[in-house]
């Protein structure tokens, strides 16, 4: 599919929004995904390509809370593998998918994704409440014996979700840590960033493999959204996060709304 200037300045200009967007409150896939299909893409097409092209953004959220990490590295050992292969089988279902068969259920996807990005600041809100009034507190260490191997099933169920679709996977990764009794909300962030790239970096890897990828596109949205995501924190001074926020539920809610319309 050969792209005209004006597609090519949306997809770009979709995408710097999503590196904004990710940087300052994540959720940057409710708006590269919608644009993609807006030029015409086929919707999985659409999806494979916008995972690809905002995988390199993602790997400045890990590395920004490297230094919150080290306590809990040991953490990753139980998260990391089912992570990658529930990405992998995610992504693998994604490919197995008839496009009509995508296309039917896309606008309930985004509408998912969306009301969970919404709920993503009252939950981090609750969780901070939590930690403070709390004196004995459950700790990571105690909840291990009764609560990992569930939090692990979970994980495993989120990355599925994860490697099919992707938006809105780090409310319900937040919720997972939230199970072994994980409090400190940085450390919790970064976990949740490194186990978000273990999951789109295997579906990318996949995605890539398949052929399925619009490369110039990807390409375009690569450069685009590292752009955003280093513009993100002096944006974020003058709009505000909250204002962001209701930026990409509104926008989620409106790409739902037409593509009900357009199925």
């Amino acid at each position: 599919m050969h792209l005209s200037l004006a597609q090519i300045i949306i997809i770009v200009v979709a995408a710097f929004l999503a590196g904004i967007v990710n940087a300052i409150a994540g959720g940057g896939t409710l708006i590269t995904f919608p644009a993609l299909i807006w030029i015409g893409l086929d919707p999985v097409v659409a999806n494979v390509t916008s995972t690809v092209g905002i995988v390199p953004g993602t790997i400045g959220g890990v590395f920004g809370f490297r230094h919150e990490m080290s306590g809990i590295r040991r953490w990753l050992k139980w998260f990391i593998l089912p992570s990658v292969i529930g990405g992998l089988i995610g992504a693998l279902l994604l490919l197995l998918t008839p496009s009509k068969i995508f296309a039917s259920i896309v606008p309930f996807l985004i509408l998912f994704a969306t009301a969970l990005f919404s709920l993503q600041e009252p939950i981090n809100r609750r969780l901070r409440r939590s930690i403070e009034n709390s004196s004995s507190g459950v700790t990571p260490r105690e909840a291990t014996t009764k609560w990992l191997v569930g939090a692990t099933a979970l994980q495993f169920l989120v990355a599925i979700y994860g490697g099919y679709f992707g938006a809105g996977i780090g409310i319900l990764m937040l919720a997972v840590l939230g199970l072994i009794g994980l409090t400190d909300i940085h450390q919790m962030n970064g976990l949740k960033n490194t186990m978000g790239f273990s999951i789109n970096g295997i579906a990318a890897i996949s995605f890539m493999v398949s052929g399925n990828v619009r490369w110039f596109a990807a390409a375009a949205m690569a450069v685009a959204a590292l752009l955003g995501g280093y513009c993100g924190a002096k944006i974020a001074r003058v709009l505000g996060r909250t204002f962001v926020r209701r930026f990409v539920i509104i926008v989620g809610l409106i790409m739902a709304i037409s593509l009900f319309f357009n199925r």
